[in-house]
């Protein structure tokens, strides 16, 4: 089983930033990609940031900007720094990965979600 742990989540006023991680742990043979989503209440989640095992990152054009996503595959962490943080940003933020298990078979997994909240 795998199990993500998140954290770095909180209130931060506008215009500051947060890094937030997610720490991965468990019996895997790798982790294939990690990926950043959010949900705002009321809101269908959405996709904020992927990167790949080899370290190329995505984001969708409305992400593009303001938030930065990295790993450390040896500490199977991944990060999100956010900055110039708005208003709108805040949501729970939740990690995603696809993993490789010893079986070869992919598994998916999903964190518990963070919360991010921007105000002043």
């Amino acid at each position: 089983q795998v199990q993500l742990v998140e954290s770095g989540g909180g209130l931060v006023q506008p215009g500051g930033s947060l890094r937030l991680s997610c720490a991965a742990s468990g019996t895997m043979f790798s982790i294939i990609t990690m990926a950043w989503y959010r949900q705002a209440p009321g809101k269908q989640r959405e996709l904020v940031a992927t990167i790949t095992g080899g370290g190329d990152a995505n984001y969708p054009d409305s992400m593009k900007g303001r938030f930065t996503i990295s790993r450390d595959n040896a500490k199977k962490t991944a990060y999100l720094q956010m900055n110039s943080l708005k208003p709108e940003d805040t949501a729970v933020y939740s990690c995603y990965v696809d993993v490789r298990l010893l079986t070869m078979q992919v598994g998916r997994y999903w964190g518990q979600g963070t919360q991010v909240t921007v105000s002043s």
